[in-house]
């Protein structure tokens, strides 16, 4: 029969018979007193690779969150490619040799240009066609895909003529409080 391990300390003289019936007592203390006052003996290793489950779910959860809004993202510009490259208008209309129109606009504090035909170029000042970004070139875009457009990413729709800005409509105000006034051609400075 094979010794226990408090047996092969004290035969190999490592510790003596008054220190094994000190460790055998405090067992049993504990022992009893874990049973008698139902005193839950906490494993610290056990709490230790709880919490690091816990964190590493949290971790995980996070890793995952992040991955689905770049998906989301990249869904997002596949749409908007997608409805400027199916619905695009071409910036000359007809054949033969057609006169170019300047068609300025804005993008954020830039002042862009492109050039157009007069057909085309009124449409743009009527608000039929918008002008969107397209990776760094621009097209034309009837104004209905300008809208489907601008609700998946509002910065793609860089110029729309029925578009006005607070302050051109304070302007435009004001203009029309003081449209009750005549203006004499004759004033002399």
């Amino acid at each position: 029969m094979a010794l226990s391990l408090q047996e092969q300390l004290l035969k190999a003289g490592l510790t003596n018979k008054k220190k094994a019936n000190q460790v055998r007592q405090q067992k049993n203390k504990q022992a009893k007193a874990q049973k008698n006052h139902n005193v839950v003996e906490t494993n610290e290793a056990k709490l230790a690779a709880a919490e690091l489950v816990e964190a590493k779910k949290t971790k995980d959860r996070q890793l995952n969150q992040k991955t689905k809004q770049q998906a989301e993202q990249k869904a997002l510009v596949g749409q908007i490619k997608q409805l400027i490259e199916t619905n695009k208008q071409p910036k000359f209309s007809g054949s033969g040799r057609q006169e170019e129109v300047a068609c300025n606009f804005t993008d954020g504090t830039m002042i862009k240009r492109m050039y157009v035909s007069p057909s085309t170029q009124k449409q743009i000042t009527q608000g039929k066609l918008a002008i969107v970004k397209l990776n760094d070139g621009y097209e034309l875009v009837p104004t209905p895909v300008a809208d489907k457009i601008a609700e998946r990413d509002e910065a793609c729709v860089v110029y729309r003529a029925d578009n006005i800005s607070d302050a051109d409509q304070k302007s435009s105000e004001d203009d029309d409080w003081y449209a009750d006034y005549d203006i004499p051609d004759d004033l002399s400075w």
